[in-house]
């Protein structure tokens, strides 16, 4: 790992004005010495399918877990559809989670993060994606949380996150999630 925590990070959204994909902007700018976030969009991972994983990834997958492989954690920001975590999002991880045994999220450290215009946040969808990184043997980090609320009153209208708390805790967030990177890189 070095002096330096590679973060691999991607929203749960395809939307190009997606209020996760501003979240992610937003660490990015905020990351705390030492870190580094690359933000991976994932609008070109196809569905999955065992007869198309059977013949090789797509190069969409292959770059996507290559990315993974290469980070020392992940970092999510997932919204919440439905009272859950979102089709993509499951599915990036699903494509992620292959072959089992050998996949790039084994032991991986994860953070979760999320914003929504809903009042609980993401707290649902990040809930749902947790019992996911169970299966995969993927270290989620438990607190802190970050649930971004009323997300439409704390970013403007070009995706730039104005709301002084969030950004706050957000930093602080992110030093958190370093250190819990860090934690497994030990092992």
């Amino acid at each position: 790992m070095g002096d330096e925590v590679r973060v691999l990070a991607f929203a749960g959204s395809l939307r190009a004005g997606s209020f996760n994909r501003s979240l992610l902007r937003a660490a990015q700018e905020r990351a705390p010495q030492g870190m580094r976030i690359e933000i991976f969009d994932i609008i070109e991972v196809p569905l999955y399918n065992g007869d198309v994983e059977a013949e090789g990834n797509p190069p969409a997958v292959a770059a996507f877990k290559q990315a993974i492989a290469q980070s020392d954690g992940l970092l999510i920001a997932t919204p919440e559809y439905n009272h859950g975590v979102p089709g993509v999002t499951k599915n990036a991880i699903d494509w992620a989670s292959r072959p089992p045994g050998s996949a790039p999220l084994g032991g991986k450290p994860v953070g979760i993060i999320g914003a929504s215009p809903g009042i609980t946040g993401t707290a649902r969808g990040q809930s749902q994606l947790r019992q996911a990184f169970e299966f995969t043997n993927s270290y989620c980090m438990p607190q802190p949380e970050l649930l971004v609320f009323k997300a439409h009153e704390k970013f403007d209208a070009e995706g730039n996150l104005v709301d002084t708390a969030t950004a706050d805790y957000l930093g602080r967030y992110l030093v958190a999630l370093g250190d819990w990177i860090r934690l497994f890189a030990s092992r």
